[in-house]
């Protein structure tokens, strides 16, 4: 029995505490209610600052430091493009230019080396001429030369006896026909020399007895790309005009590319000697899908304008681009590995020079190699809003 008292008194003081705790948990709210209230008034207060924080007011100072430009949104028209990837490309025809031997010779000099611009007339190359067939043509033109001057002369003396009767005018007409023969002998002659390079100069020299063992090769008269982009109408076939002299008021037409040929090489007639550049006509290349072939066909059928955007382009640095892109064609052939065909779209290049002492050299903006991502439209849309993508709208007047 005693043993039973000592444990109902040991777990008396346990269930005090246990009744204490229990009655200041349920009656917790009206023993500390400023705390409650605190506690919803934070939340209340984190609300309403989130909400305010979605509106932000930028006032006008503040819109010029972050140089944002507020604008009224109007409906207009919209073209969606599909981006197709290209690169900068030489324009077939007009890009390049190659410059081969006139003759048979060996390469005594050379004038212009990789890097170096050069303006029509320009000497590139000399050659020591070793052409058996040239020397002949040269003797002729010589010998053709004298043999008009004997026979004139022998035209002169005997027109007085053909007035007389002493000399029959058959005879007469025996000499001027080997003059017109011989005469046609120089012509034929002359236009050979010419189109083997030689000058007007040296050509002359020849008839006079000095023939020529050397022959300068120059750089070749320029295209002009105006004329060429225009598409003028076809006119009659006309003769060459040979550049025979330095052209120094002559823009710069070329850039050395490449050189084919050593010092001391013999070279024979028609072989390349060096290919000469010029970047100002260029094409960008797009390779594209056969499923966009449809939209890159109506776009050249309508001459719709495109924009490119040129990678590692220093737009600050060069002057505004004003060209309106169209594609010019598409080829009708599929590359085997990529199963893509290319279109083209013509580039007019621009250009800048620098240098001293006499040595020009040219940068221009745009480089074959150089890639590019052509915006080709293919839907229009009318009456839309046009923003982009980083725009702040206001709403409201």
């Amino acid at each position: 029995m005693n043993r039973l008292v000592s444990i109902a008194k040991s777990l008396v003081g346990p269930a005090i505490v246990v009744a204490v705790l229990f009655a200041g948990w349920t009656f917790r709210k009206q023993l500390f209610p400023q705390q409650e209230t605190t506690a919803a008034s934070k939340e209340d207060a984190a609300g309403e600052s989130a909400e305010k924080q979605t509106i932000l007011e930028i006032s006008e100072q503040a819109r010029k430091n972050l140089s944002l430009v507020a604008k009224a949104a109007r409906p207009q028209s919209y073209w969606r493009t599909v981006v197709i990837p290209g690169e900068v490309d030489d324009r077939p025809g007009l890009s390049d230019r190659g410059v081969t031997s006139p003759a048979v010779g060996v390469v005594t000099a050379i004038h212009a080396f990789p890097g170096d611009t050069m303006r029509p007339g320009e000497p590139l190359f000399s050659l020591r001429l070793f052409s058996e067939y040239l020397q002949a043509t040269q003797t002729q033109l010589f010998k053709a030369r004298q043999e008009t001057a004997i026979v004139q002369a022998e035209i002169d003396r005997l027109s007085g006896a053909v007035n007389t009767g002493a000399v029959s005018r058959s005879k007469m007409i025996e000499l001027q026909s080997e003059i017109s023969r011989q005469n046609t002998l120089i012509q034929a002659s002359r236009q050979e020399l010419l189109t083997r390079g030689l000058t007007p100069g040296q050509v002359q020299q020849i008839e006079s007895g000095t023939f020529v063992s050397t022959v300068e090769v120059v750089a070749p008269p320029v295209r002009d790309f105006d004329a060429f982009a225009s598409r003028p109408a076809p006119q009659a076939i006309q003769q060459v005009n040979f550049v025979n002299e330095l052209a120094q008021d002559q823009p710069i037409a070329y850039e050395v590319q490449e050189l084919a040929v050593e010092l001391g090489q013999q070279v024979q007639a028609g072989q390349l000697l060096a290919n000469l550049s010029n970047h100002q006509m260029l094409y960008v290349v797009g390779h594209a899908f056969k499923r966009e072939a449809t939209f890159l066909e109506q776009a050249a059928q309508e001459k719709r304008p495109i924009e490119i955007e040129f990678a590692e382009d220093a737009t600050g640095s060069w002057p505004e681009l004003k060209q309106t892109f169209n594609v010019r064609h598409l080829s009708n052939s599929i590359d085997k590995n990529s199963r893509t065909f290319d279109f083209f779209v013509p580039l007019t290049n621009q250009s800048r020079s620098y240098g001293d002492k006499g040595q020009v050299f040219l940068v221009w903006r745009f480089r074959p190699g150089q890639r590019a991502r052509i915006h080709v439209p293919v839907e229009k849309f009318d009456d839309v809003f046009v923003l982009p993508a980083e725009a702040v709208v206001r709403e409201g007047p």
